[in-house]
């Protein structure tokens, strides 16, 4: 059984309670290496945007993870504060990202850019999504710093106590999530989008992986609100999975059976 370090949420102090804050830095962290990423698969041969229109890929998504992320924690998890405090919308130095928020602002951004790009949508969501799993990961590197969403009560070896919640072992949710949406998603899609692939294979890879991720973990992680969904285990985390999980076998399928080559290839 393992023991929560509690870390300093805060980096650098300015004052007490200001400062860099470790989870700003995940995001930072994130931003920088789909930078350095996307200019790597954009100097492949076929690729359908250059490499300085990665910069714009990064500033648009920004945008879009940012504002959905907010918009959708609110509207999905907190609606009856938002009700009760609409500004709260706007307090982005509060907790609270939903990654299905920042996934519905990120497609819309990418929408935004391909029209601008006279691209297809989804050569421009197969070209980002193998660099999408770096953020997500030191996301939820940041949600163990900030010692949140921890797990469910076990009795496995490597339980974790939470000192800050009770002192009862935990399974610690945000690591198996780092590893599941993070490394394991990158290093699947990151490999698979090397050849040249059907258009839409891998933006159905992203989606019906992350969404067996994200649902898989959630039968380990104390539900968001500690709320269930109707029955005993299910959770608004695995009811926004899966859209994805479906959208994402309807691409691969579709995908496959068109046979239409990748969204670099018809670039």
């Amino acid at each position: 059984m393992f023991t929560y370090p509690e870390i300093d949420p805060i980096l650098i102090h300015f004052t007490e309670t200001t400062g860099v804050r470790w989870y700003g830095l995940m995001y930072v962290i994130g931003f920088l290496a789909f930078l350095i990423l996307g200019k790597i698969r954009a100097r492949r041969p076929h690729s359908p945007v250059k490499p300085d229109q990665v910069d714009d890929i990064m500033f648009y998504g920004a945008i879009g993870v940012i504002a959905g992320g907010r918009i959708g924690e609110m509207i999905f998890y907190q609606f009856d504060k938002l009700l009760a405090d609409p500004l709260l919308l706007f307090k982005l130095w509060e907790p609270g990202m939903s990654f299905h928020g920042g996934l519905i602002g990120v497609l819309v951004a990418m929408w935004i850019l391909a029209k601008k790009w006279n691209l297809r949508f989804l050569q421009l969501g197969d070209f980002i999504a193998p660099m999408v799993p770096i953020g997500l990961g030191a996301g939820r590197m940041g949600n163990f710093i900030n010692g949140e969403l921890w797990g469910r009560p076990t009795d496995v070896p490597w339980g974790m106590v939470f000192p800050h919640v009770d002192n009862q072992a935990r399974h610690a949710s945000q690591l198996y999530e780092f590893v599941g949406e993070g490394v394991l998603l990158f290093l699947l899609l990151w490999f698979f989008s090397k050849k040249v692939r059907p258009l839409g294979a891998v933006s159905g890879l992203f989606l019906l992986g992350y969404g067996i991720a994200r649902s898989t973990v959630e039968f380990f992680r104390v539900p968001d609100n500690s709320d269930f969904l109707g029955i005993e285990w299910l959770t608004q985390g695995q009811l926004l999975s899966l859209p994805m999980i479906i959208a994402g076998i309807g691409l691969l399928i579709w995908a496959y059976r068109g046979k239409t080559k990748s969204q670099e290839a018809s670039a």
